[in-house]
Parts: structure tokens; sequence; C-alpha cells
């Protein structure tokens, strides 16, 4: 049987640093990893992973708790968690919290049976008014969602400075009133409508926010609403989501309602479906795996140095102009 000390013999390596390399730990040069990694293969060395575990009294395992497994915008952030970790040797284990505080608190404290080495966790609104590190025995990363004094390591959007911008450019086309839909339940959400609230208040406008369930079947509904309530139809409408933007979509269709000569459209994330309608909708795409690398490549430096400072990441969203924002010829702008 190879131990790890074999290892160590055949890299030219000491065992600590053969054991940092292969519990993933951050501070190994990449040259070392490659030394390390070869004389792995060619041993054909396997770590005994329980011995390690009653040793450490943790696991190689990573939880990863999403607020809405549906959303395209937590696939790609899980694709570059599941990356990193599987680079460094590690497990992830997936969750699906569903914006419900209830099942949070099951997966957290699952989490904590696990021994898991460590989360990144989308919280809900509830968690993130009460959030305190000292609370869980195990390092936590913020993802997509983080209120400006959590006391919490992070890795989000700025969320206030992309709804800003993406209002602004409808704005800069000649659209006046701007309807805006809007996950309620998250801080996201929130932080979007700020923005948006700010970029109307300097050109002298007044919002129309509908606060929703983040998801396509109550955008779609929300908007059916909307259209059926009498008033008149909007220059153009915002989704603070793509869940939702795929429900207004749904619901201006069902209404034979056109972007843009009847209602300009836009929303956040570029989801591969926003670029092959006709016209292809306007988005702030979100740098979504490098959210995701960074969340780990982050939960991974708090395992090794816990005692570091609190540290947070905010990353800029990217505008990308389609038809679906465009001036109409049809409407008086």
């Amino acid at each position: 049987m190879v131990r790890i000390l074999d290892v160590a013999k055949h890299a030219g390596l000491s065992v600590a640093s053969v054991s940092r390399v292969l519990a993933g730990l951050p501070g190994v040069s990449e040259a070392t990893r490659e030394r390390v990694m070869a004389s792995v293969e060619a041993l054909g060395y396997r770590p005994n992973l329980a011995a390690r575990r009653l040793r450490s009294r943790r696991t190689d395992t990573l939880g990863l708790i999403v607020s809405d497994i549906r959303n395209p915008y937590f696939v790609e952030v899980g694709r570059a968690v599941e990356d990193v970790a599987y680079a460094h040797g590690m497990r992830v284990m997936l969750c699906n919290a569903d914006e419900d505080p209830e099942k949070e608190r099951f997966y957290l404290d699952m989490m904590r049976d696990e021994n898991v080495a460590g989360v990144i966790l989308s919280p809900t609104l509830s968690l993130l008014a009460r959030y305190r590190p000292a609370d869980f025995p195990f390092p936590v990363v913020l993802v997509d969602r983080c209120e400006n004094d959590t006391p919490a390591d992070a890795v989000v959007l700025d969320n206030v400075d992309a709804a800003q911008r993406l209002v602004r450019h409808l704005i800069d086309a000649g659209h006046r009133r701007i309807a805006f839909f809007y996950g309620a339940a998250s801080a996201t959400g929130r932080q979007r409508l700020q923005g948006y609230q700010e970029a109307l208040a300097g050109a002298g406008l007044a919002p129309i926010a509908q606060a929703l369930k983040p998801t396509a079947d109550e955008a779609q509904a929300a908007m059916r609403r909307f259209l059926q309530g009498g008033g008149a139809l909007p220059d153009a409408v915002v989704a603070s989501s793509g869940l939702i933007l795929l429900g207004l979509v749904q619901a201006l269709r069902e209404a034979e309602l056109r972007f843009p000569d009847d209602v300009a459209l836009a929303g956040f994330d570029d989801m591969p479906w926003t670029r092959v309608v006709t016209p292809a909708i306007t988005v702030m795409a979100q740098p979504t795996y490098d959210i995701g690398r960074s969340a780990i490549e982050r939960l991974l430096a708090r395992i090794a140095q816990p005692e570091q400072a609190v540290h947070r990441i905010v990353l800029r969203g990217e505008l990308l102009v389609r038809g679906s924002s465009a001036a109409s010829n049809t409407k008086t702008v």
C-alpha cells in the first residue's frame, strides 16, 4: 500500500508539502503541485480519506446552498465551484433552499452534522438580517447576496451600479415610463431596485416597481395582471433576474405585444435564449463563472487561515445592448 511518505520521497518534498497539496490548501506553488500530482499518478497513491477525516475531524467536502436550483445563474456558479473543488481533490454537496428559511436552516444543520470543511451560501433575507460568523461551526462565504454591513466573506455583483447602467441605457434610448419587476425575497432584488430608482430620480422620472417571487411563473402572472390593470402601457419593462425576464417575455408574447415596437425590454443575466429570440434581448450580463470561482477560492483561503480579516469581492456586470431595448418608431419618445 502506497503511503503519503512514499509520495513525498518520490517527489523529493516534505510530507507537509505533499499534505498541503492533497488537502487543496492555498500557498502552494504550481510547480510543487505538479510534482506531487505526478508522483501520485506514478505511484497510484489513493489517500485514506476515512483516516484523514478522523484525524482532522473535517471531511474533504464543501457545501453549496443555493436559493433556487432552477436559476441558470446558480448552474454556472455551481459549475465553477465544482471545477475548482475537483482540482483540489474535494467534493461538493449541493442543496437547494428554494428561498425557504426553514429549508435553509435544515441544510445548514446538515452541513454541521456532516462536518463539512466550509459552505458557500446564497442566503435568504431572514438569515442575512441576523448573520453572525460565530453562529456557524465552519467557514462561510456568501455568494450573490450580501448587505453592506454583513460581517461575512462574500462575492457579489455591484447590483446598484448594474441596475443604474441598465436603466440609464433605456432612458438614453428615449424611454420614459419604465416599469421594474424585481424579486422581493433577496437583498439582490432590493439593491437592483435601488439602482433603478436612482437612475430614474436622476432623470426626473417616476418609478413603476412590481415586487414578486423571482420565478418565471410568478413573473408571467404579475405581468399579466399589470397589462390587465387598464393603465397606460409603459415604454419599457426591466427584469431584475433571468427567470423574471423569461416570465415577462412569456406574458408579452401571450398578449401579442412586440418588443421594442410596443414595449422595450431589458433585464439581468445573459442566458442562451436571450440571444436567439427575435429581436435579441438587452441584458446586464453577470460574470457568473468568475463569481463561483472567486467564492470557492475565498472559502479555501478562509479554511487555511481562519483568523484573517473579512474580505468582500465585488464584480462588475457587462451591459450587452441588443434590439429589444431600441427606441421604437411607432411610439412618441
